[in-house]
């Protein structure tokens, strides 16, 4: 059979679900409308995705639609190929997943009674049975969802081990959950979760260091490779702190996150988390300044004549991590810029060896989608025996996957 033309997008982000295949549940909700966004965002990252739609929300979005975003026939009825245990029942060829998103309080009901009246509630009762990961994302008037047995019935969800992705309440509505957030529990619901059990501190982003009440000097890092990291280590089980320069935050859910604008700062926050001795590592995947202004003017200074400045450097904070914390294990990076591989790892191998860090990411800013403002990364990565794993230009979470995988594979221990 030839491949549907839609499938293309198909591990277009990354690998990190390629060959799961997910299951759909759409109801009769406005937001519905993002579910062909929902889908392919599910599919750039490997997924395939087959779409069960009730006769509500059919009223809202063409099956037609879902079917070219998916690629894949769409079930709008329960026929003689008993769709729902095809995909639902557990066997070969099943749903590694099932998402319900957008689900009603009609559907929420329903589900947790037992009652299977649609192509999506006979999915999930025989995904229930089958033990299959099930994600619900609830949307409604905000009057519907404090209903008493609606607020029952989502506990009895969630009793029943179904991951139940809490709605935004705003307008007088419970806005269902951004793409992203379902797409981060499908992600972590996918993930296998070898780091269950460890507390990792992660720093991302920039750091800046003020000449005056407004003006500071800074770099470009967008903290897009943290943010990735702590992402792939909360979806493995780890419990998850992250140090966040002065950027936008993505949505991090089950991460603690600390704010800070100066190198000074994330080092006090760095030192101030590892001495509560609960950290099993630590990731430095921002871009801290190196250097500060010798000093800084009061109000604002005047651009009417030439000025000089002096830059002072600032202490490392790995270095510093190391002597408060002599066995905590400790992932670095080192960021060059246009140099030859040779003299990339000679250099990110003595950064490695004079702070005493376990591993180290070295990368070459020069090279196109590498590096600070980018969705994608190249790195070498470095231990005390010397470069052991190319990652080529890959997506920054598949990224972090593998570094994760080599700190993993170690034990989490530092020698």
């Amino acid at each position: 059979m030839d491949i549907h033309p839609s499938k293309d997008i198909l591990c277009a982000s990354s690998r990190l679900i390629a060959g799961k295949r997910i299951a759909l549940g759409l109801c009769g909700s406005v937001a519905a409308m993002r579910s062909p966004d929902l889908a392919r965002a599910l599919m750039r990252h490997g997924a395939e995705v087959s779409v069960f739609m009730s006769r509500a929300s059919q009223s809202i979005i063409s099956p037609d639609l879902m079917e070219w975003a998916t690629g894949n026939p769409v079930v709008t009825a329960l026929t003689g190929k008993i769709e729902h245990v095809a995909l639902g029942g557990g066997a070969e060829g099943s749903a590694d997943l099932v998402v319900i998103a957008p689900a009603t309080a009609n559907t929420v009901s329903k589900i947790a009674s037992g009652i299977d009246d649609t192509p999506v509630t006979s999915l999930a009762t025989t995904a229930i049975g089958a033990g299959i990961p099930i994600l619900v994302a609830p949307a409604m008037h905000v009057s519907m969802m404090r209903h008493p047995a609606v607020v029952e019935n989502l506990k009895r969800l969630e009793g029943m081990g179904i991951t139940v992705l809490a709605p935004e309440i705003a307008e007088g509505k419970a806005k269902i959950a951004s793409n992203e957030r379902i797409l981060e529990a499908s992600l972590s619901a996918l993930s296998r979760k070898d780091l269950k059990g460890r507390r990792m501190l992660i720093t991302a982003g920039p750091t800046r260091s003020y000449m005056d009440a407004i003006r500071y000097l800074t770099n470009s890092s967008s903290g897009r490779m943290g943010f990735a990291l702590a992402l792939e280590a909360a979806a493995r089980g780890a419990c998850v702190t992250i140090v966040a320069g002065p950027v936008l935050l993505p949505e991090l859910p089950g991460v603690s996150v600390i704010r800070v604008s100066t190198t000074e700062e994330m080092l006090s926050a760095v030192l101030n988390e590892l001495r509560s001795g609960r950290y099993d590592a630590l990731v430095l995947a921002a871009a801290p300044l190196d250097f500060s202004f010798s000093s800084r003017a009061e109000g604002k200074v005047s651009s009417s004549a030439p000025i000089s400045v002096d830059l002072i450097p600032l202490p490392k904070i790995s270095s510093e991590a190391r002597k408060l914390a002599p066995g905590l294990f400790i992932v670095g990076f080192k960021a060059e810029y246009g140099v030859a591989e040779d003299e990339l790892i000679r250099r990110a191998s003595s950064r490695l060896a004079d702070t005493g860090m376990d591993l180290i990411a070295a990368n070459d800013l020069s090279k196109a989608g590498v590096g600070f403002q980018t969705e994608t990364n190249e790195i070498c990565l470095i231990d005390k025996n010397g470069p052991f794993l190319r990652i080529p230009l890959s997506h920054k979470r598949e990224v972090a996957r593998q570094i994760l995988d080599a700190y993993s594979s170690r034990g989490g221990r530092s020698d």
